[in-house]
């Protein structure tokens, strides 16, 4: 196994992220550290702000403290061995055990790539600071809340995926191309956009899951346009009648997938590795944007995803792509299609 950061931190990544890690192992060696670390440290947030048990004025309490020791506003981390003891995901509750070895792992970087991450993080952490203030404590059995407007789901795909986007971006053009100002202007913005892309395939994946704790990321506004209540969405008997708004934001979502294309496009031929990272993530949710449309995404029972075998082909495809002139273009567009 190619180790990626250290024996340690790279354990936790391949056992954190099912579809993130094959990602990683693809980044040129100057990023991919760096990429990976970032990860792991908003992946401790998500964790503490996602966790099914505890009051929402406690675990806003300990992800400010987290945040707060990271970006150095503070000189002690918080005891995370209670949260991580009620954790369902083992691999979750060792990530929350070893905190303190992910956040020393910052020092081994130079003080330009620190601020980044830390930047990045610090975005996150106040989208997820958000996310528990509209939407408290993510517990089964009680009351639906949503967002209103549209203009707050963009907001919040930019908080907590579209400035991941800006930090690759950033860490790209720092390490290992350059552009124009012209296009760099164009590149971050395509950069937002490829982070959206990846987020909105989550919200409109996980709309039963997200119910059944409380969550509706479909604003309230678009709802009733057609008709329909956020509670309308946990009877899978309403998906006629959500399917136009649905398919609307597929829509949508495809187009930001569009503009990741273009992003990958701006990437240097030279740089073969860098273009394979943002490709897979690019394929994988082309796929699952395709299979979105044909399911039932209202039936909790029916949980739509891309297979880790479909992940494996796709490898092997952008491999051979790579290797051809002209490959990568042909296989964005019939994946596309398919």
């Amino acid at each position: 196994m190619t180790v990626l950061v250290n024996p340690k931190i790279d354990k936790l990544l391949e056992t954190t992220s099912r579809s993130f890690y094959p990602t990683l192992k693809y980044l040129p060696k100057k990023t991919r550290g760096q990429i990976g670390l970032l990860y792991l440290l908003a992946r401790v947030a998500d964790t503490i702000a996602d966790s099914k048990h505890g009051e929402t004025e406690v675990l806003s309490d300990l992800l400010e403290r987290y945040n707060n020791a990271v970006q150095g506003r503070s000189t002690e981390l918080p005891d995370f061995s209670d949260i991580a003891d009620i954790q369902t995901n083992e691999h979750e509750a060792e990530l929350l055990r070893n905190v303190p070895d992910v956040v020393e792992s910052l020092g081994i970087y130079e003080k330009d790539d620190q601020e980044r991450m830390l930047e990045c993080l610090d975005i996150i952490i106040g989208g997820q600071l958000l996310d528990l203030k509209r939407f408290g404590t993510a517990k089964e059995g009680g009351s639906i809340s949503s967002l209103t407007t549209n203009a707050e789901l963009d907001d919040y795909t930019f908080l907590v995926a579209g400035c991941v986007g800006v930090f690759w971006t950033k860490m790209s053009l720092a390490h290992l191309m350059k552009l124009s100002p012209e296009k760099e202007k164009i590149f971050h913005e395509k950069g937002i956009q490829f982070g959206k892309a990846l987020q909105m395939i989550n919200i409109l994946r996980d709309i039963p899951e997200d119910l059944r704790f409380g969550r509706c990321y479909i604003p309230s506004e678009s709802l009733s346009q057609h008709g329909l209540n956020p509670e309308d969405l946990m009877d899978d008997a309403n998906l006629d009648t959500f399917r136009p708004l649905y398919d609307a934001y597929l829509d949508m979502t495809n187009e930001h997938l569009e503009a990741a294309t273009d992003y990958i496009r701006m990437i240097p031929e030279g740089q073969f590795r860098l273009k394979a990272s943002v490709m897979l993530p690019v394929l994988i949710g082309q796929r699952t944007v395709t299979l979105l449309r044909t399911g039932n995404i209202l039936n909790s029972e029916e949980r739509i995803k891309v297979t880790r075998d479909e992940i494996k082909s796709y490898a092997r495809k952008l491999f051979r792509a790579l290797l051809i002139p002209g490959g990568v273009r042909r296989l964005l567009e019939k994946n596309k299609d398919q």
